[in-house]
């Protein structure tokens, strides 16, 4: 009940930041200005793989009732899934060191690790749009996925990751809490 409770909490956090900003869109129907990505890597830290899932369904979600779901949602579902998964992996799976951005050196890393995440996102979601839509920009579409979901991670997340772990207490999923 406790994690039902918490996806619950997740989800409407999710979708707090996110609906705002849906009327800001870049190319209409397909992308837009969208803060929420700054939670993404909040979440796949904090929260681990229910973080990463409440990620790729708050995007499903917000497509459906923005009358935005397509074909290539199916993909924007993927990649809203695996670019935060891809950071929880790196800090719980392949890093020595538990997270932490107490130092220079270590928010460095975690941003190269977002603008991976990023790319991993914009790989996967950009050649579906362009293969079904061919009238869409695919450039603009690429470099607005590595944009939203670089800069707002980095700007945004960053902080608020910094002020969860040191001020607040909050516990990052450590190793032996995954998979």
């Amino acid at each position: 009940m406790k994690r039902l409770r918490n996806l619950i909490i997740l989800f409407g956090i999710y979708l707090l930041v996110a609906v705002p900003f849906k009327v800001m869109e870049i190319i209409p129907g397909f992308t837009d200005v969208r803060p929420v990505t700054m939670l993404g890597p909040v979440y796949a830290i904090f929260a681990g793989i229910p973080g990463c899932a409440v990620m790729a369904v708050g995007n499903l979600v917000m497509d459906l009732i923005s009358d935005s779901l397509r074909w290539s949602s199916i993909m924007g579902f993927a990649a809203n899934f695996l670019g935060p998964f891809f950071i929880y992996l790196c800090w719980t799976r392949w890093s020595s060191k538990p997270f932490s951005l107490r130092e220079g050196k270590s928010i460095l890393r975690h941003t190269l690790i977002l603008f991976l995440s990023a790319v991993l996102e914009m790989g996967l979601i950009t050649p579906a749009v362009a293969l079904v839509y061919p009238e869409v920009d695919a450039g603009l579409f690429a470099v607005s996925v590595i944009l939203n979901t670089t800069l707002f991670p980095v700007v945004f997340g960053i902080p608020l990751m910094i002020l969860l772990q040191e001020e607040m207490g909050f516990k990052p999923i450590q190793k032996e809490n995954y998979i």
